[in-house]
């Protein structure tokens, strides 16, 4: 369990990314008083969660729906995360926890960015999506593993909550040097870990 855990905690820190986020936060809400900001970040990080245990108990169920085949998903999400890993690499922002400038803009203007793109993509994008079902079909229903995944989850989710009510100083106290010695760090151990998921992915499929 404690090993699920760690791993889930490592995947899911990966693919939300919250001291990205939080640097970001503060960025998009500079007319937010200390007060509409911790409020707005509840908000966020409580819709959030509800879309990932959504896809975490009942994306397993939609796939087969659908018709996906958990080998395909470890591929796609391994590369998913890897391409989030090398554009923490080189300093970019990644294709999954960042909207568009267009969508950016229009979200800026709306009264309520909580839902999109704060919620949706930035947090439960694509890859942490993704993460939470390979992770809980990984489990093959062992309740204490599933556990494990949940609390890595969650305690990722908790990392960026507080870091939501902090927002403004963290990016003061880390600057933009700390943020990218991080991201860059965090990077080529991620990079390693989206192989690991393809390589499973590869492996479940019986190409090899």
């Amino acid at each position: 369990m404690l090993n699920t855990a760690l791993l889930s905690f490592a995947t899911f820190f990966a693919t939300i990314g919250p001291v990205d986020l939080a640097g970001l936060l503060a960025a998009m809400t500079p007319y937010h008083s200390a007060g509409e900001r911790r409020m707005l970040a509840v908000r966020v990080v409580s819709i959030a969660t509800g879309i990932l245990l959504f896809f975490a108990f009942g994306g397993k169920a939609l796939l087969d729906w659908l018709g996906i085949s958990l080998a395909a998903l470890r591929i796609s999400g391994g590369i998913l995360l890897l391409v989030l890993a090398i554009s923490m690499v080189f300093g970019k922002n990644g294709g999954d926890r960042r909207s568009s400038e267009e969508e950016t803009m229009e979200a800026m203007q709306k009264k309520d960015i909580a839902v999109f793109p704060l919620a949706m993509p930035l947090i439960a994008g694509p890859a942490s999506i993704g993460a939470a079902v390979l992770l809980m079909a990984g489990t093959k229903g062992h309740p204490l593993e599933q556990v494990g995944v949940i609390a890595g989850m969650i305690a990722v989710l908790g990392v960026t909550l507080l870091l939501f009510m902090v927002s403004s100083g963290v990016q003061r106290v880390l600057g933009v040097t700390g943020l990218h010695v991080i991201n860059r760090m965090a990077g080529l151990l991620f990079a390693a870990l989206a192989v690991q998921f393809m390589l499973d992915g590869i492996g479940e499929s019986g190409l090899i």
